[in-house]
């Protein structure tokens, strides 16, 4: 509670995860005859910085979002997945403030065995020509 509160502080604001959905048959959509569903979730409160440049040529800026493990456990629960390393492994981007971003790691914040924070270092996503 203490991390909704700070993160609440330093006016902290929502990201959606874009998420896939869990299939039942998976024979059926191997060969496409199911659509694969998205869905977006929605986590709150969370803050998100701009980490220091690399001075080498061509390398893309990075982010860090930081977010409330209380709010992805009320997810976890939701979505009925096992933990919070399933729903960040099925999502396929995160959308703050309309920008999407990118998952490149993931790592907890921890108190007496408890997650508190999750940290997700981010890059922006590029739109590709088709």
């Amino acid at each position: 509670m203490l991390a909704d509160a700070l993160l609440r502080s330093v006016a902290g604001t929502s990201a959606l995860l874009r998420v896939t959905g869990a299939t039942t048959d998976t024979n059926m959509s191997e060969v496409g005859l199911v659509a694969t569903a998205f869905a977006e979730v929605m986590v709150s409160p969370v803050v998100m910085r701009k980490l220091l440049p690399s001075w080498r040529e061509g390398d893309e800026p990075r982010w860090e979002l930081l977010v409330s493990a209380t709010s992805v456990e009320q997810q976890v629960v939701a979505l009925n997945l096992a933990s919070a390393q399933s729903l960040f492994a099925m999502t396929l981007a995160v959308t703050v403030a309309e920008q999407d971003y990118l998952i490149e790691s993931v790592a907890s914040n921890e108190a007496f065995g408890q997650a508190y924070l999750y940290r997700l270092l981010l890059r922006e996503a590029r739109q590709q020509a088709v």
